[in-house]
């Protein structure tokens, strides 16, 4: 093994060992047991939910020339209505659930020593972009592996019925997304896949930070209506992968460099279809774009990662949501706070997250105004806020076996309250169902679907 290679191992480790804190005993015993007396936010594994583990069917049903092969890491989740359920991935992956599975020692939440079984390679196998290691801006080959052995490069947007069965796989357009081998900066990934609640349309938005664009799609997956962005080009940054670079932001440039996204992550919309983008990884800023897709402005200063205070500075800004005064929640997830601005960037307040999520994957605004969100690693749990920043609510663990979280990268809910994850870590999507009598105020909120219903 080659140093790099122990090094990568290494890092993976020391991820490992960050999810800790959060993990529990995965005997088949005690799934579903779990629960921490001190804390009544805090309940059973699964919380007011059952998990339905047939959701969804083996792609290898629908294509048997992809048998032996699954999910790799799925990036995101988007539901129109029961039966329209879009998920976006990195790539299939072989099949390792019958590899003997590697059991871990760790420590949970609460102190306690627990034994964790990862189902053969597990995280380092799940968790990958297009092959067995590799993750932007370390997509070498030697991480990437052979294509065609390693990973395949297909069925990157999907669309699922209520029920587990695939409706349609958009393979037209998996080349969008290929990895570019001779270009480690233009990795394509499918980082989320949304749907402007306000669009009678329904136009499918899916954003690729590998590539730096946003492509919006026809709901059919016909036609590739608008690309925004400039196609396999990095910042000024050279292509670091953080926004701890200490690099000046893009946020006071004019012209072409505003169209220039630094690995956006997410996008909101207000009802007259302005949308804000968080950018992202390399940059550190929120960007404001007319219904057209023009620019208008930009905020955001790069700031101290994990000990930034200062309003309108971030690192890793992950997440964006819209309440119905239009203000906007900015998830600055390098320093674990949410900042709130006006439509025009000025700066209205901020909240800690103090003992909750320690990395937020995705922020949801609720129909009802509370904010929901996915802790990606860390507490590996859901959370339930206000808008003045008390935690209301939580629930959830991780672990592999299905109804434990394992990285949910983005979530979403129907119009029965069933809820959908997608799973960068744990490499899969799942269905939680409501439990018979569960408070509605515990289940994911609904959605604004403005202009649509179903």
């Amino acid at each position: 093994m080659s140093m790099n290679t122990n090094r990568r191992w290494m890092k993976w480790g020391t991820a490992l060992g960050a999810a800790a804190g959060a993990l529990l005993l995965v005997s088949c015993s005690n799934i579903g047991q779990w629960a921490d007396p001190a804390n009544p936010s805090d309940q059973l594994i699964t919380g007011p939910y059952v998990v339905d583990p047939t959701w969804p069917k083996p792609l290898s049903n629908f294509f048997p020339e992809d048998k032996g092969w699954t999910w790799g890491a799925v990036q995101g989740v988007f539901v129109q209505n029961p039966d329209r359920i879009f998920v976006v991935m990195r790539g299939l992956l072989p099949d390792t659930t019958n590899l003997k599975p590697t059991i871990v020692e760790l420590q949970n939440e609460h102190g306690m020593p627990v034994k964790v079984q990862v189902p053969g390679r597990g995280m380092y196998v799940r968790n990958a972009s297009v092959g067995p290691y590799s993750s932007p801006g370390e997509a070498t080959d030697q991480y990437r592996g052979v294509e065609g052995k390693d990973y395949r490069w297909k069925h990157i947007i999907t669309v699922w019925d209520s029920k587990g069965n695939l409706k349609e796989s958009w393979t037209q357009w998996d080349s969008l997304f290929k990895p570019d081998n001779a270009n480690v900066l233009s990795q394509g990934r499918v980082h989320k896949i949304l749907i402007n609640p306000y669009d009678p349309e329904k136009r499918v938005w899916a954003i690729d930070d590998g590539h730096q664009v946003i492509r919006i799609f026809s709901n059919d997956g016909k036609q590739l209506l608008k690309t925004i962005g400039t196609l396999n080009t990095t910042t000024e940054r050279n292509g670091k992968l953080t926004g701890n670079t200490g690099k000046p932001s893009l946020t006071k440039k004019t012209g072409p460099a505003n169209m220039t996204f630094g690995r956006q992550t997410d996008i909101a919309w207000l009802p007259d279809g302005t949308f804000f983008v968080t950018d992202g990884y390399e940059e550190t800023r929120v960007i404001k774009f007319d219904k057209d897709g023009n620019f208008l402005m930009a905020w955001g200063e790069r700031g101290e990662m994990g000990k930034e205070t200062r309003p309108g500075y971030f690192n890793t800004v992950h997440g964006i949501a819209i309440d119905n005064q239009r203000r906007i929640y900015v998830n600055d997830r390098g320093n674990r706070r949410i900042q709130v601005f006006d439509e025009n960037g000025k700066f209205l307040s901020q909240w800690n997250l103090g003992d909750g999520p320690t990395a937020t994957y995705h922020i949801w605004m609720s129909a009802d105004q509370h904010l929901w969100m996915s802790d990606g690693h860390g507490n590996f749990k859901f959370y339930k806020y206000d808008l003045n920043g008390r935690r209301i609510y939580s629930w959830g663990t991780m672990m592999p076996e299905a109804g434990g979280l394992w990285g949910t990268h983005q979530f979403g809910v129907d119009q029965d309250n069933n809820l959908y994850t997608a799973e960068v870590w744990g490499g899969r999507p799942q269905k939680f169902i409501p439990r018979a009598g569960a408070d509605p105020a515990l289940l994911v909120g609904q959605p604004v679907r403005g202009a649509w219903s179903n």
